[in-house]
């Protein structure tokens, strides 16, 4: 008895061990110890600590689930009944703009952690530059914080910013798959408008018409697409990408009204090989 006494005060000592030594930098939800988030930055004000977390510890062009925690500097326990909202906004030279952004929601399996998705749909540069003000309300006191967001230049186009027919600027950004395959991938992508500046709300109730090609490979195409649509208002829009081989894809868009009319993008021919709304990828 007393030996297996002494292997249970070791069990219990090694575990509680292993919990203190977790980097801070690393964030796995109570519920979920699946799902690991790396910090992308942490937001300060005079009484919170913001973490901000992705699946890679970074924020980029286009399309970023985010995740945040706030922290309370006097307790150094995390805010479980927060109400949480975002604005991200882009500082140019000549104005500011937003960009497609959604609600910041409390997560099911752990409610001390807050989720939602922002679509960066211009890169960072010398002079111009993102930052993110975070707003949130405890209990009836409103705090905010601010800190600038990286953004730097990508090498593949995730996100397109166009101006339609209809003279409505639209943002299509590429989502999922996330690590493709050669095989039929289930395709996400989101279809955001321009209402104003600072307003991006949700395209409903069209179609991206999609045609992957490999211009390095005779500009051929591939078996089984099936173009993307929503499966409800206000919601991302999902099909099927067909890819054959590894290697660089094209993958070329068409923005469709529900009534087919083609508001952005072109067929690809042997005269036109490519769009002018894609979306680049390779593995």
């Amino acid at each position: 008895m007393k030996h297996l006494y002494r292997t249970l005060i070791l069990i219990i000592s090694l575990s509680f061990l292993a919990v203190s030594c977790r980097s801070s930098e690393e964030f796995v939800p109570e519920e979920n110890a699946a799902e690991t988030l790396l910090k992308v930055k942490e937001i300060t004000n005079a009484t919170h600590i913001i973490e901000l977390y992705s699946a890679t510890g970074t924020t980029s062009l286009g399309y970023n689930d985010l995740k945040l925690r706030i922290k309370n500097k006097s307790t150094n326990q995390y805010e479980k009944n927060a109400t949480v909202s975002w604005k991200p906004v882009m500082h140019m030279t000549s104005m500011m703009h937003s960009c497609p952004k959604s609600l910041v929601v409390t997560d099911t399996k752990d409610n001390s952690l807050y989720s939602g998705y922002i679509v960066f749909q211009m890169p960072q540069n010398a002079t111009e530059y993102w930052d993110l003000t975070i707003d949130y309300s405890i209990n009836g006191s409103a705090y905010t914080a601010t800190s600038i967001i990286d953004v730097p230049v990508s090498s593949k186009s995730k996100v397109s910013a166009v101006l339609g027919s209809d003279n409505v600027k639209y943002i299509v950004a590429y989502i999922d798959p996330k690590t493709p395959k050669v095989a039929v991938n289930d395709l996400t992508v989101g279809v955001w408008k321009m209402q104003d500046m600072m307003n991006f709300p949700v395209v409903d109730g069209y179609t991206i018409k999609i045609d992957p090609r490999m211009p390095g490979m005779g500009n051929h195409t591939s078996p089984n697409n099936v173009h993307a649509t929503q499966p409800g208002s206000g919601k991302l829009y999902t099909g099927k990408l067909s890819l054959t081989m590894t290697g660089y894809w094209k993958i070329n868009l068409q923005i469709v009204k529900a009534d087919g009319t083609v508001v952005k993008g072109e067929n690809v021919t042997d005269a036109n090989p490519a769009s002018s709304v894609f979306f680049e990828i390779e593995f």
